[in-house]
């Protein structure tokens, strides 16, 4: 008479912890992806809005739509894929980006160049102005948070394990970005500090959090939203480096051949991820059970 399969309690956590995670750990590479990830947000957004003159109306239901249709598939994956995730990040970087354009600009001169009077199909904007739109995105967010710390889930990503704080995590990652878009436009057109100002300015309030972290008395999962909207704002002020005139303190490099290359550096990125998971990533009880039958 067969037996039964008799696991450990290792065996078991090490097993869920293989089905469940779906969220990356946050280390060094997690930052340096999100910034390159936030950055083509920004050209790439600004590429399809801007350049292909789509309008921010028309392109903010397009990557909208992504966004709901990466954001489904990753809900339904029963563990964490690189590609996928670092996908849905992309597309709600994208989709801040010109969903923060539409909120604050509108057919001023002062946000259409060349003499253009309009920009693409639909309204131009609502001209609410950076400090309304961060005001009502900030509104948002915390209403997330809120709603996030009644349900008594936890905010450390790496132990997100249900439905439910998954789609909490990513309604606030969507938020976020928007409102950091927002505060990195703002550093850029109205600051005064110009588009590298801006970013060395982010750089260096996220030089103070990773300080910061050496504080008990500060918790860590503050300083890690605090940081993740931060990184937004720096994609911003770095893309529009890229991107803008010279005479306005950009290096105009232009936004498809920016994207391009920030594309690749994204890839090869979440390639190299995607590596590090399979070595580390236990295998399922499945597949060990597919492997002692192969050996007998």
């Amino acid at each position: 008479m067969q037996q039964p399969e008799m696991f450990t309690d290792l065996d078991v956590a090490s097993a869920t912890k293989s089905v469940m995670k779906k969220l990356p750990e946050v280390t060094l590479a997690f930052w340096v992806m999100k910034v390159a990830a936030t950055t083509l947000g920004e050209t790439a957004g600004d590429l399809f809005a801007q350049t292909l003159k789509l309008g921010y109306f028309l392109t903010t239901i397009v990557l909208f739509l992504l966004f709901v249709v990466t954001l489904v598939v990753q809900l339904r994956s029963s563990r964490y894929h690189p590609f996928l995730y670092w996908t849905v990040i992309l597309s709600t970087s994208m989709a801040g980006t010109t969903t923060s354009d539409f909120m604050n600009r509108d057919a001023s001169t002062k946000f259409l160049s060349g003499g253009a009077t309009s920009l693409g199909w639909g309204p131009q904007g609502l001209g609410l102005g950076y400090p309304a739109g961060a005001a009502i995105l900030i509104s948002i967010l915390l209403v997330i948070f809120a709603v996030w710390k009644a349900t008594g889930m936890t905010f450390q990503i790496r132990d997100i394990v249900t439905f439910r704080g998954e789609a909490l995590f990513w309604s606030a990652i969507l938020v976020s970005n928007t409102l950091g878009t927002s505060m990195g436009d703002f550093l850029s057109d109205s600051s005064g500090l110009g588009y590298a100002g801006g970013a060395l300015l982010v750089s260096g309030a996220l030089a103070v959090l990773v300080a910061l972290m050496k504080a008990p008395v500060v918790p860590n999962v503050l300083l890690f939203w605090i940081a993740f909207v931060l990184t937004r704002p720096l994609g911003a002020t770095a893309g529009d480096f890229l991107t803008k005139p010279v005479a306005k303190g950009g290096l105009d490099l232009g936004t498809a051949g920016s994207s391009a290359v920030l594309l690749a550096v994204l890839l090869g990125l979440v390639a190299y991820a995607q590596v590090q998971e399979r070595r580390t990533t236990p295998p399922r009880p499945a597949d060990r059970e597919a492997v002692t039958q192969q050996a007998d």
